[in-house]
């Protein structure tokens, strides 16, 4: 196939824009944080039930649609523990009046749709799928301190460490993958998306494992810390990549290529933040029981 230049470039200025976007978010403070993470949060819904209209073949009413993302957004609120709005905080005060209202449009949508049972547990689902990763993603901002046995590492201003953490890897090792996958690629994971192999998988594990050992080697010298980051780089990639095999499957439950088109090129947000949504639970759960 010949090189498409119009479509390199178009592709090329989107990453470009959606990188600073992204470290706009993660890096300024809490607040541009929260917002990068509720646009992505009202996207993914969006896009999640759109597909899972097309795989149901029944409209969703706009009142259920609605409620079912500020029900998932009042979760998503719970992990903002110090957030502070003219000294109300923001979990403590807005968290439970948003999924009283989202509830309740909910269940007024439902009455004005005509939707099985079954489609109504599978949009549910974007409950723990979105929302609950999202919150699990916001409690993980703030002050970071690694314990491991008798060696403690306090990163200090710097709470989008465990955020950025987990975007690099996924980044690294989504790339590595493809550049390995295409280079000497030849025995297909799944069915499910068929141009995965198992060589650019576990080559993108490997490698998104040794970048980030040897980034926190070299920032921290601090050697069990970075075994317990190189750990975190493998949970994320495989988990990461089970993501992808997700939203890949859902996409073709509902015979399309891609779940929006918000990025030129790229796809929408489904497509870019797949991987993140599972990750992120998981790696929640070990920092929790091993890093904390």
């Amino acid at each position: 196939m010949a090189f498409n230049w119009q479509t390199f470039k178009t592709r090329t200025l989107t990453a470009i824009i959606f990188v600073i976007v992204m470290l706009t978010g993660l890096l300024i403070n809490q607040w541009t944080f929260f917002i990068l993470f509720s646009i992505i949060h009202f996207g993914c819904w969006w896009e999640y039930l759109k597909l899972n209209e097309k795989i149901h073949g029944t409209i969703l009413n706009k009142y259920a649609k609605l409620g079912l993302m500020l029900l998932g957004y009042g979760l998503m609120i719970q992990g903002c523990t110090d957030y502070q709005i003219a000294g109300y905080g923001l979990k403590e005060n807005f968290s439970l009046p948003i999924s009283i209202a989202g509830f309740v449009l909910m269940i007024v949508g439902l009455f004005q749709s005509s939707i099985t049972p079954r489609q109504f547990v599978s949009s549910f689902l974007g409950v723990p799928y979105i929302s609950l990763s999202l919150g699990l993603m916001m409690a993980l901002y703030g002050n970071v301190i690694i314990h491991f046995h008798d060696k403690v590492l306090v990163i200090s201003n710097a709470s989008y460490f465990y955020a950025a953490a987990i975007i690099a890897s996924l980044w690294i090792n989504d790339t590595m993958a493809y550049i390995i996958g295409s280079l000497i690629g030849r025995t297909p994971m799944s069915r499910i998306s068929p141009k995965k192999t198992w060589e650019g998988t576990l080559g993108g594990i490997a490698c998104c494992v040794g970048v980030i050992f040897l980034l926190s080697w070299y920032l921290f010298h601090f050697g069990v810390p970075s075994l317990g980051l190189m750990a975190l780089a493998a949970v994320t990639s495989i988990a990461g990549t089970l993501g992808d095999l997700l939203e890949s499957k859902l996409k073709r439950m509902a015979d399309v290529k891609d779940s929006g088109h918000i990025m030129p090129g790229h796809g929408g947000f489904l497509d870019r933040f797949d991987s993140l949504l599972l990750a992120t639970p998981f790696v929640w759960l070990y920092i929790y029981l091993f890093m904390r």
